[in-house]
């Protein structure tokens, strides 16, 4: 990795890794796990642990810095070694987003009040931007949100739908994307509201995320004038702070649980025999194996190069989305390598390869599908040719 990273980075790195590796790894056979994501109780417990053992929120220092997106990278990665683990130390999504943003644009009141229960792990949070699709709202294309605010008076009266809300069940803080005169706008709520009702929490192939995620409906949700983050119109810019850092942090933990598949993957081939030999024997497994290693060194380089742009104090929209698109790309060849060369094991709770495999398999659509980055890079492509050929 990068000559970037500093001492103080690793030095955490290796204290949640030896957590999550010895503490969090036994809660993966705890049946307080389910299909919407690990229990209030379970959570709690989790981070208790964590705070004792001075792990929990371990990216964000004792004054309120943050590491650098480099250290960032290697204490997050540690982390995801237990898809519990982001949970348990404090570091998934979308806390990890909406505490970086909320410490970049926050003012002092909105962070003692909605940033501190964060920090401190007591409260979850949640993020509404996304819309149901059936009913033409945004998704991929925020422009097309659909959910409105209006002023009243000294405050906002707030309407509309939101789907695949992550953690909104049992979430103590809200941001809540809207539309305004001025354009879209970023407000904060006190979890839970009347007006914010929970329609219903989906069934989805991932289960790693507290309060898993939801269709949530906003009637008429009333929230004081203070609570908005940032100026009326200025929410697609605010959501650009967020944006890369969080499309990072997401590779930066899937490559932990990537690495986690790929230890079990070898530990199982070079036990198990079939036809006279270790399967790590058999070039058709050995291969895959070889090449999850490729695959996964390319993913830390690329994440490593990313962190090193945000760094440098540049938004990297462009280099989040190549990071972004690769990585996600890339670990879920190693989960399915992984699943494969397991064979009927593989496929199975007895290991988590197959809980990697399938929250793997979410993280290339979360964040912004594969597709939809390759379009994006597609229109840079295209306008810094006009530019050449125009000059």
């Amino acid at each position: 990795m990068s000559q970037g990273i500093t001492e103080q980075g690793r030095e955490i790195a290796g204290r949640v890794e030896r957590f999550v590796r010895e503490t969090v790894v036994p809660f993966e056979r705890d049946p307080r796990w389910g299909a919407h994501g690990p229990s209030e109780e379970m959570v709690r417990e989790m981070r208790g642990l964590a705070r004792e053992a001075g792990v929990l929120t371990p990216h964000i220092l004792g004054d309120g810095h943050h590491l650098s997106h480099r250290d960032t990278a290697i204490v997050l990665r540690a982390s995801g070694l237990s898809p519990l683990g982001p949970t348990a130390v404090n570091v998934a999504a979308p806390d990890e987003g909406n505490m970086y943003l909320l410490g970049k644009v926050a003012s002092p009141a909105q962070k003692e009040r909605f940033l501190q229960p964060l920090v401190s792990g007591e409260g979850r949070s949640a993020f509404f931007m996304t819309e149901p699709a059936g009913e033409g709202g945004a998704g991929s294309d925020p422009s097309m949100m659909k959910t409105t605010a209006r002023q009243d008076g000294n405050h906002w009266v707030i309407s509309g739908r939101k789907a695949f809300i992550t953690g909104a069940e049992g979430a103590r803080v809200g941001i809540i994307m809207a539309k305004s005169e001025e354009g879209a706008t970023m407000f904060l709520v006190d979890l839970p509201m009347d007006s914010i009702r929970i329609e219903r929490v989906l069934d989805t192939i991932d289960s790693s995320m507290p309060g898993g995620h939801a269709v949530v409906n906003l009637d008429d949700v009333r929230v004081p004038a203070d609570q908005m983050l940032g100026a009326a119109g200025e929410g697609f810019k605010l959501a650009q702070v967020r944006l890369a850092p969080a499309r990072l942090t997401h590779c930066m933990r899937w490559l932990g649980a990537a690495t986690r598949a790929q230890e079990i993957a070898v530990d199982y081939a070079c036990r198990r025999e079939a036809f006279g030999k270790k399967l790590v024997d058999h070039e058709g497994v050995g291969f895959m194996l070889a090449d999850n290693m490729i695959d996964l060194k390319q993913a830390e380089l690329m994440i490593d190069w990313c962190a090193g742009v945000l760094d440098s104090g540049d938004l990297g929209t462009v280099e989040s989305s190549m990071a972004k698109a690769s990585v996600s790309e890339s670990l879920f060849r190693v989960a399915d390598r992984c699943v494969q060369v397991m064979g009927g094991t593989g496929v199975t709770g007895d290991t988590v390869v197959e809980q990697v495999f399938r929250e793997i398999r979410a993280f290339r659509i979360y964040d912004g599908p594969t597709e939809v980055h390759k379009w994006s890079l597609a229109k840079k492509i295209k306008r810094d040719h006009g530019r050449t050929t125009n000059a």
